[in-house]
């Protein structure tokens, strides 16, 4: 892949053109195509900018977090990678990325700077989003070892988008009531959801030609996360808090509904925007680190702000 990411970003110039716009007088070009060795991640993302304008927007289109600045003007991508991989530890990712956990700590720590093939393979051992970076950096179809990949993302989140109770299918699979069945049961996962036959069974359908989910045996297994495209979480926070909606009318013994009308300081209401923000956060860890799939729930925050806008 990061041979393919290189040549793609060549472009149309000849090897030894492109390396006098990047500055070298000899041609590392040829070697880092052929794969006898490759720059940096920094030279990378130098490059583009040399041939193809701003890299933050291609990052921005990535992850509403952006590299920032340093001051001689290059991404700080240690930092950037060290957000994006919130509490996982270095030896995780490498493990991952199957690469030395000492070398990862290094790169995160911004001590040395990975080549391209490495920081590629620390990117998607922590987002799991490699070709989408891909992507943005040069056009997929010049990249044939991530297109694949990045066609099967794209029909996930179109999937996310068109059928939101996929998302809720996926977490029933791989919950170990289902997994502890004998065969798979449709009649299961509509009794779970509270959804009809006929629902449960179009989600299906959809998931496994994806590429989400697929048949081991006798029951579904998941085997690629369903990704959102950001474009749909408008649209995904209205069904989920539709469902929540709903079953205030018929609540169960454990549901939670509780709300709180009120008025506050800025200071306040600062202080409960923090701390719900956390609490979500918090809640995205537990799931993250829970050792066994045993239930599958939905959780809704919102804050609600009224007056006039700060």
């Amino acid at each position: 892949m990061a041979r393919e990411l290189l040549r793609a970003l060549r472009g149309q110039r000849s090897q030894v053109a492109f390396a006098r716009r990047l500055g070298y007088r000899g041609n590392p070009v040829a070697d880092w195509e052929a794969g006898r060795r490759f720059p940096t991640a920094l030279e990378l993302l130098r490059a583009y900018e040399r041939v193809a304008g701003d890299v933050s927007d291609a990052f921005a289109r990535f992850h509403p977090n952006v590299p920032a600045r340093l001051d001689d003007g290059t991404l700080d991508v240690a930092a950037w990678l060290s957000a994006l991989r919130g509490s996982a530890s270095a030896q995780d990712i490498a493990g991952r990325a199957k690469l030395s956990r000492h070398q990862v700590a290094r790169w995160l720590r911004g001590q040395t700077q990975p080549r391209v093939p490495d920081f590629l393979r620390v990117l998607d051992a922590i987002t799991g989003r490699v070709t989408d970076l891909v992507a943005e950096l040069v056009p997929i179809d010049r990249v044939p070892s991530a297109l694949r990949d990045w066609e099967r993302r794209q029909a996930a989140r179109n999937l996310a988008h068109e059928e939101p109770w996929t998302e809720a299918i996926v977490r029933v699979i791989e919950s170990r009531p289902y997994r502890e069945l004998p065969a798979h049961s449709s009649e299961f996962v509509a009794d779970a959801l509270e959804l009809s036959l006929e629902v449960v069974q179009r989600c299906l359908d959809k998931l496994e030609a994806t590429g989400i989910i697929a048949r081991r045996g006798e029951r579904y297994q998941p085997v690629q996360a369903l990704t959102v495209d950001t474009r749909a979480v408008g649209k995904l926070r209205e069904h989920w808090a539709g469902v929540a909606a709903e079953r205030v009318h018929a609540p169960r013994p454990d549901d939670i509904f509780s709300y709180n009308v009120f008025s506050a300081s800025r200071a306040d209401m600062a202080r409960i925007d923090a701390l719900l923000r956390a609490t979500f956060r918090e809640i995205r860890l537990i799931v993250a680190n829970t050792r066994e799939d045993e239930a599958a729930a939905l959780v809704n925050l919102q804050l609600v702000r009224w007056g006039p806008r700060e």
